[in-house]
């Protein structure tokens, strides 16, 4: 048996969380020339971490964007599929809306990919930039010491085990919902329960869905159906948990002939479908999006609803705008600079890359007045979004409907709800811009 193996690491930067967006942010810290260790549950490239499954992400354009900058678009581009119109309905009502990418100026209005894709383009890319990953590891603990956060974790593969801290002049927790170091920072937060499952699964129907993402309210929740590669479509139906449990047994047919009763033919007959996996669905969001010497990213920060594909997009740009902070910060530190801000936690300058201190007080409140106004927007357009869809009065449904037949009409409306789709509401990180950060 292997004797337990220990190590203290000194960083600038250390990230709990190698999911999508945790990784992200990983890379783009590279170009800064920051010392950065990536702490994963999963062993590296595991098809096992959560963020990397056979669910599909719609990546708005802003993503897309960033996705470039950090050289992993290229990796998924064959693999992703176009959303070049979406289309809005209401079972059995009249109301619809409908939003055309070339109306609104652009190729595409977002992309479909699997995660595991992405994932599988993420690790080879913080592969090639040599960032230092230490997995599979689990954050046990992180406590603020001599103006540096230190970061427990343990490690453990076959028959060996061991452990060590990590002293970081920032802590980022990209490590989900459920984010040990936000709960370590004493960071509350708060969960809000929907009573709603998602079933996800591919489906193949007769005809080509010719790029089209369909969301259509029903009694039970939304339906959302995403263009594919190979003409297939990714499947997102929301119902109650007992009514998931009984449709994730059903038999093949019975699944589809019920799926096509909700959905119509507008894609001709559904002939196939495959492993359905089910998700129970909440809001959670922290308190805060930053502690000292801790930012909160991704579902740390927030976890929504999938209604209208905005979680991780939301995600992506708190990484994209957290690298921005730190990258504007060690530009600034280059230049003759005054004192460090009298209630800034600093460790020994000696230890940090030329005396920059990514942990500085004065960065985090930027990076969160930025991320409130954004994060603040989606949860209030994506829950009002559920509260609205899953609201069975008459009267309430008829508004709906006649609302969003309203909306079809009126360009400008149609033009403000495909910037949100774009990830293009609000201050946008030059990342999601195409710009560099430096």
């Amino acid at each position: 048996m292997n004797k337990p193996d220990t190590v203290d690491i000194d960083t600038d930067i250390a990230i709990a969380g190698g999911g999508l967006v945790g990784a992200s942010l990983a890379l783009a810290l590279t170009r800064l020339s920051l010392k950065v260790v990536l702490v994963e549950a999963s062993p590296a490239g595991s098809a096992g971490q959560p963020s990397f499954d056979e669910r599909t992400t719609a990546l708005s354009n802003g993503s897309r964007r960033i996705f470039e900058s950090l050289g992993v678009w290229p990796l998924i581009e064959r693999e992703a599929a176009a959303i070049r119109h979406i289309h809005v309905s209401d079972q059995g009502r009249f109301g619809f809306t409908r939003i055309d990418a070339a109306e609104q100026g652009v190729d595409a209005l977002g992309y479909v990919v699997v995660n595991r894709i992405m994932g599988a383009a993420m690790w080879r890319r913080l592969e090639e930039e040599g960032v230092r990953v230490i997995a599979p590891a689990r954050v046990t603990g992180m406590y603020l010491r001599d103006g540096r956060q230190h970061i427990e974790f343990s490690t453990s593969e076959g028959s060996a085990s061991g452990g060590g801290v990590i002293r970081a002049g920032l802590a980022v927790a990209a490590d989900g919902a459920q984010s040990t170091l936000r709960q370590c920072a004493g960071v509350g937060s708060s969960r809000r329960d929907y009573q709603q499952v998602a079933l996800i699964a591919n489906v193949f129907a007769q005809r080509f869905h010719d790029h089209v993402a369909y969301e259509r309210f029903t009694p039970a929740g939304p339906l959302a159906l995403l263009p594919m590669p190979d003409g297939r479509m990714g499947l997102v139906w929301v119902v109650d948990p007992a009514q998931a449990e009984a449709m994730a047994r059903l038999p093949e047919p019975a699944f589809l002939a019920q799926l096509q009763e909700t959905f119509g033919f507008r894609l001709g007959r559904f002939v196939r479908v495959g492993v359905r996996h089910l998700y129970p669905l909440s809001l959670t969001r922290s308190d805060e999006h930053v502690a000292p010497r801790l930012a909160i990213v991704g579902n740390a920060a927030q976890s929504l609803h999938p209604i209208a594909g905005q979680g991780f997009n939301l995600g992506l740009r708190d990484a994209a705008s957290l690298a921005e902070v730190l990258a504007d910060g060690r530009a600034q530190y280059a230049e003759p600079r005054s004192a460090p801000h009298p209630e800034s936690l600093l460790p020994d300058p000696e230890s940090l890359l030329s005396g920059f201190d990514p942990g500085d007080r004065v960065m985090l409140e930027r990076y969160r007045e930025w991320r409130r106004a954004d994060r603040a927007n989606i949860i209030r357009f994506t829950d009002g979004l559920v509260r609205l869809s899953t609201q069975p009065f008459g009267p309430v449904k008829l508004l709906r409907n006649a609302g969003m037949l309203a909306l079809d009409l009126m360009p400008a409306a149609k033009s403000m709800l495909s910037r949100l789709s774009l990830g293009a509401a609000g201050r946008v990180p030059k990342l999601a811009r195409g710009a560099p950060l430096r």
